[in-house]
């Protein structure tokens, strides 16, 4: 009797747990969603609202998290040469990453050549449905002016991410400098990191219902219909996607001598709440704490995860030429391989620090049309009303893409605990939530820096990252199956 009463009681403990996780929770608004926007489409239109509260959340929380990731991140550095040399590589790694991605949409945009026998009169197109910032052209002149804040305090309390990286950066620059003195202040900011990232916890619950809202107008406002016009356009995209992230991501994770698969589920709700929102923006404080609970440094994520949502978007740069040369295609417009290599670097340049504009990589393939000439910007039109669809890829990639250039540029720096990270990413559910709570309970004791970071000691300019005394003695003691 005992027996049965404990049997039928196990799975209902585990149903319940399941349904306390957020990624099963946002499965589950993702189907409902869908579900409306097909069985009740007037329904479905209407309730946007719910992904842009979400999303404006988000937002709002965003820009606190950069700067005190980025602050404590440089102020906890002993010599200021490696914040430099950690940014550098960064960069570097960015451009490297972001140059293949535009070839490998090119290549393959050439030879299956997606929008061939269209053959679209451009003097049919109607422009009007594109969205207004579609005619603006990004130059470096207005990427240098939004880069500049109106004043110092302003882009903390702002909405513009380059700006606040931009004064993060000298804040924390500052604060090292100050020294001993600056240390109340460093101790205060440290304080504010936990409140900070309370709230974050708070708001990614809501992640389900902006989930929902999405979806469902998705599904009630383009339908079917959408897929079946440009069909042939979304499965190379999503073909091609697929495979850039098992071979190129997949070879630069072996090369790290971890598992993708490994890593995406750790990643799991991350990747989840990005793809149903459309928004990288929305999960960019979670992956921040996700990967110091890896074991990537916090200099390393401090510097590399702001600025590679500003610069590391590689699921875009695919979708850019991608789109580039469908829409000459289906315009019968034949593009040289000189003028195709132009358009990719004009797109270099037009595709930098468009992270926290909606829809950011279709207004710079708007900007890359306006500045290359080769064809009218009315052909947007021919892919605006599956845009959304295809920033479906796009964000998965920008999302696994940036937690990857994090732990490149930490085992590159010598700041990533590579023996932790993969018990971490071997480890059970239990042992999974045990190592996040461990990692909260140290990140709580202002000035523990020790407890506090998973990697361990960063205080020599060199010196390689040693194991988290908290985390790693749990999943030592409760080795992964």
């Amino acid at each position: 009797m005992s027996t049965t009463a404990t049997s039928s009681a196990r799975p209902r403990s585990r149903f319940r747990k399941l349904l306390g996780e957020l990624w099963f929770q946002v499965i589950v608004a993702a189907v409902l969603g869908i579900a409306v926007g097909i069985l009740f489409p007037d329904v479905g239109a209407n309730l946007r609202p719910l992904n842009d509260w979400f999303i404006a959340l988000v937002k709002m929380i965003v820009i606190p998290v950069v700067f005190c990731v980025v602050v404590l991140g440089i102020s906890s550095m002993d010599n200021l040469r490696k914040a430099g040399r950690i940014g550098v590589k960064a960069i570097g790694y960015f451009l490297v990453l972001s140059f293949a991605s535009m070839l490998i949409g090119l290549i393959v945009a050439n030879v299956f050549r997606p929008g061939a026998g269209m053959n679209v009169d451009p003097a049919t197109l109607d422009a009007s449905g594109l969205p207004e910032s579609s005619g603006e052209t990004l130059t470096f002149t207005s990427f240098i002016d939004g880069l500049l804040p109106e004043s110092l305090f302003g882009a903390i309390t702002g909405d513009n991410i380059l700006a606040a990286l931009l004064v993060s950066i000298v804040f924390g620059v500052a604060l090292n400098m100050a020294g001993p003195v600056g240390s109340p202040l460093a101790n205060g900011i440290s304080a504010l990191q936990t409140v900070v990232f309370r709230i974050v916890n708070w708001v990614m619950r809501l992640a389900p219902l902006g989930t929902f809202g999405a979806l469902a107008t998705v599904v009630a406002t383009y339908g079917a219909q959408s897929l079946q016009q440009l069909g042939y356009l979304i499965l190379i995209f999503f073909g091609t996607c697929l495979l850039y992230v098992v071979v190129l991501l997949g070879a630069i994770m072996r090369a790290c001598g971890l598992s993708l698969f490994g890593l995406m589920r750790f990643l799991k709700a991350e990747l989840l709440i990005a793809l149903s929102t459309c928004s990288s923006e929305a999960i960019l404080p979670q992956l921040v704490r996700k990967l110091q609970v890896l074991g990537v440094g916090r200099p390393v994520v401090g510097i590399v995860i702001p600025s590679g949502f500003s610069f590391n978007l590689d699921g875009s740069a695919v979708y850019l030429t991608m789109a580039s040369l469908f829409l000459a295609q289906a315009l019968g417009i034949d593009l040289t391989w000189q003028q195709q290599l132009v358009m990719v670097g004009v797109m270099m340049l037009t595709s930098k620090g468009t992270a926290g504009i909606a829809g950011g990589a279709f207004i710079v393939l708007a900007s890359t049309i306006t500045a290359v000439g080769h064809m009218p910007l009315a052909a947007l039109a021919l892919i605006v009303g599956v845009d959304r669809i295809l920033n479906e890829g796009r964000v998965f990639i920008n999302v696994l893409g940036n937690a990857i250039a994090a732990i490149v540029i930490g085992k590159w720096e010598n700041d990533f605990d590579q023996q932790h990270a993969r018990r971490v990413l071997a480890a059970s559910p239990a042992e999974l939530e045990q190592i996040e709570r461990d990692y909260d309970r140290g990140a709580a004791r202002p000035g523990d820096e020790e407890r506090r970071l998973p990697v361990g000691d960063t205080s020599s300019d060199d010196s390689p990252s040693q194991q988290s005394t908290s985390a790693t003695a749990h999943i030592e003691h409760n080795p992964a199956r």
